[in-house]
């Protein structure tokens, strides 16, 4: 890859970027790969679809959530989209947004013993599901023109799983900060590798469900100012107290566990491979650090040396820029490549 294809643009001005360097660990890893899907469902409120049919042959841009999370992330950039004139729809994976399961023990008062224990039908849910959900808007979306899938987070691991099935029907993928296993099998491996030590989702506590509910289950309702204050650094650092609380109350508490712990969630060369890609560092991300993103272009570049990812750089942490405008700037630089 080129400089000039490494080269990076800062909200919105160029400059020249560089690359930087009581439970069991398991336990500790699923609870880092749960929180790090959940806290990109940040937003500010209920997402809709934006579509201007006028503009047939323009791109849609695709958009998916991470675990624990929804469409809801990505309201402030549908309405930016929407008012530049843009086709932009969220989608709600399985088992989340309104068809979410919130446990009866979740709810206020909190039942927190029964919390530990109480089953959640996300559990049946699979990466497979997510993708097949995904493919079917993609599908439709490609009917008025090129598609661009973007992903946030744990969202990464389905644009993995869609372009390795319909890489014809994608003009390009968008990594925002997410995670994109090509060498390493899944998310969870990922995690375990050095340049993840650092990510402060480590020391995020999430609920000690017993293995066989099959879950990963955050209590985004506690009271506890350590856990907010944990929760802060991790997502947001740079948000005021209150945006930080509003944001954590359209958190959802349960993902299923094997998305990402177990299943293979890589990039294949003969599918996914074949699709220009572009990857969103965000150079103030405690929870995928930097090394961490960096790591995962680096064997993404190796798997598929004829179709490097495009990478830009944006000083925001793990919840995004607050300034939708900053991610809507980069989705039309995306829009305006030759396809």
């Amino acid at each position: 890859m080129t400089e000039e294809q490494r080269s990076v643009e800062s909200a919105g001005t160029k400059t020249g970027g560089t690359k930087t360097g009581g439970t069991s660990r398991r336990s500790a890893l699923k609870a880092a790969v749960a929180g790090a899907g959940a806290i990109t469902a940040l937003g500010a409120s209920a997402s809709v679809a934006h579509a201007d049919g006028s503009r047939r042959g323009a791109p849609t841009f695709v958009l998916v959530h991470g675990s624990g999370s929804n469409s809801y992330y990505w309201q402030p950039l549908l309405r930016e989209l929407g008012l530049r004139g843009h086709r932009a729809i969220a989608v709600d994976l399985p088992g989340h947004g309104l068809g979410a399961y919130l446990p009866e023990s979740y709810q206020f008062p909190q039942d927190l013993d029964r919390l530990r224990t109480e089953p959640s039908p996300i559990a049946r849910v699979t990466l497979g599901d997510f993708a097949a959900h995904v493919i079917g808007v993609v599908r439709r979306a490609r009917r008025t023109g090129p598609v661009v899938l973007v992903g946030g987070s744990l969202g990464g691991a389905t644009l993995n799983a869609v372009a390795n099935q319909v890489p014809d029907l994608l003009a390009h993928l968008v990594y925002a900060s997410a995670f994109c296993p090509t060498e390493h099998p899944s998310v969870l491996r990922l995690m375990t590798t050095p340049e993840a030590a650092t990510s402060s989702m480590f020391r995020l506590p999430a609920v000690q469900t017993p293995p066989e509910l099959g879950i990963s289950r955050v209590n985004w309702r506690s009271g506890d100012p350590a856990f907010f204050a944990l929760v802060k650094e991790s997502i947001a650092a740079d948000r005021p107290d209150a945006e930080v609380r509003a944001l954590m109350n359209i958190l959802e508490p349960d993902e299923s566990a094997a998305v990402g712990a177990s299943e293979d969630a890589r990039g294949l060369p003969t599918g996914w491979g074949r699709v220009p890609r572009t990857f969103l560092r965000y150079t103030q991300d405690r929870t995928i650090p930097l090394p961490l993103q960096d790591l995962m272009i680096r064997e993404a570049d190796a798997t598929t040396p004829h179709n490097p990812f495009r990478v830009r750089s944006l000083p925001a942490p793990h919840a995004g820029p607050r300034d939708p405008a900053l991610l809507a700037d980069e989705l039309e630089l995306v829009a305006r490549l030759p396809r």
